[in-house]
């Protein structure tokens, strides 16, 4: 795999702290499954009575952990994570599954609890087989050392391309007693995704019931992971997972049985922003990143349209480029905005970076001077605003990242 030697400039100077979350343990390990001299397993444990939910990718392709996982969010009830980096365990058939169901037994035995309580996670190379012995002698060994304190271990331990480890915690009130919520995600490449992010794991002690946990991951990532894009490819393995340990409930802390009771509000409201934070985090890691690029797309026919327009304009290969380059072309956007397949009038367009408008009303702005956007490319962060002219309410924002000759050199040297 190519070596990541640049670091992404929008990587943190130091990572959030974040608290420990009572009951849950965590441990990580070398189990060379495919680097050498770092982390590549990640287990955690947690109490009886967690409850799980999730949402995995649409790929028809999906990984044989995601087909596990699908499975095992029918019941909702966990008491264990394993996540491997390096090898996906995806398109590998019967073999995969196999390697699946031994891995949460290792795991099971390692905890002592069945195997269909182990929620499993893998990412990394497509079409490689997973050898699941590997873990056969590690987990034992990392179920007795797990302690409370390591999330920023775990958050590196899944990491493949990414530069940095990404990691978010939010508190909230449920019934005036308060709540912890931390959130880890990896993600770097292969980045359009279609329920969430690669892979991102959400761990709380209230108390919310896994159909619940689902149902709210649902309406938010439409705003957040799906709302984010580096190159426009989704996952096989796209996972992500939010565990509920309950222990809060001993604090006087009510239970969420319905997400629109009157105490899911709080949480709900932390979730977003915990989802969304993790979101952008992985587009600023984007492979090759140099700009961030965040587009607003409004007068669309409905919201889902403004969503397609933006992400048809945060795909382009022509925009990106443009953008890497410090290129105000924004031709490269009409064009954008034209292919979508969504509903907009050329005559009405209008186009803005930042607050500078380039083009008005199905014209180049007549006060508008290339000066002033060559100038305004030069920034880190780039803002894009089209009002599409289709006359509608549908409003929406997507992120996405530039394009750059180091995109193109980690991926066509990546299994190297």
């Amino acid at each position: 795999m190519a070596s990541i030697t640049k670091v992404s400039p929008f990587a943190p100077g130091e990572l959030v702290p974040l608290p420990p979350i009572a009951g849950v343990k965590i441990a990580v390990a070398e189990a060379g499954i495919k680097y050498a001299n770092r982390t590549d397993v990640l287990l955690m444990l947690f109490p009886e009575g967690t409850q799980a939910g999730g949402v995995l990718t649409r790929s028809k392709t999906s990984s044989a952990a995601v087909d596990w996982c699908r499975e095992q969010l029918q019941h909702a009830s966990a008491r264990a994570l394993v996540v491997n980096s390096g090898n996906a365990n995806a398109f590998t058939g019967q073999r995969g599954r196999e390697a699946v169901e031994a891995t949460a037994a290792f795991a099971g035995e390692a905890g002592g609890f069945e195997a269909e309580r182990v929620f499993i996670a893998s990412t990394g190379v497509i079409g490689e087989p997973l050898d699941a012995t590997k873990f056969s002698h590690v987990l034992s060994k990392m179920a007795g050392e797990a302690n409370e304190d390591l999330w920023h271990d775990a958050a590196r331990a899944i990491m493949t391309t990414d530069t940095y480890p990404k990691v978010a915690t939010r508190r909230a009130f449920v019934g005036n007693v308060p709540v912890t919520l931390n959130g880890i995600a990896k993600g770097s490449g292969m980045i359009q995704p279609d329920m969430a992010t690669m892979l991102s794991f959400i761990v709380t002690d209230a108390a919310v019931e896994g159909h619940v946990l689902t149902e709210l991951l649902r309406r938010h990532v439409k705003t957040t992971f799906n709302a984010v894009t580096v190159d426009g490819d989704t996952s096989t393995s796209d996972t992500l997972l939010i565990f509920a340990t309950g222990e809060a409930a001993a604090k006087g802390a009510p239970k969420i049985a319905g997400p629109d009771d009157p105490e899911a509000a709080a949480f709900s409201a932390a979730l977003l922003s915990l989802l969304h934070d993790l979101a952008i985090q992985v587009v600023k890691d984007g492979e090759g990143i140099s700009k961030l690029m965040t587009i607003h797309v409004e007068g669309a026919e409905s919201d889902e349209a403004a969503h397609r327009i933006g992400m048809t304009i945060g795909n382009s290969p022509l925009v990106k480029t443009a953008v890497a380059g410090e290129d105000a072309n924004w031709g490269r956007i009409v064009a954008a905005v034209g292919r979508s397949g969504e509903a907009a009038d050329r005559d009405r367009l209008s186009i803005w970076f930042g607050d500078i408008q380039v083009a008005k009303e199905g014209l180049r702005d007549p006060d508008y001077k290339e000066e002033q956007g060559s100038a305004y490319m030069k920034r880190g962060e780039i803002e894009i605003r089209v009002d599409c002219g289709a006359g509608g309410p549908g409003r929406a924002t997507v992120w996405a990242s530039d394009l750059t000759y180091d995109y193109i050199r980690i991926n066509a040297d990546y299994r190297s």
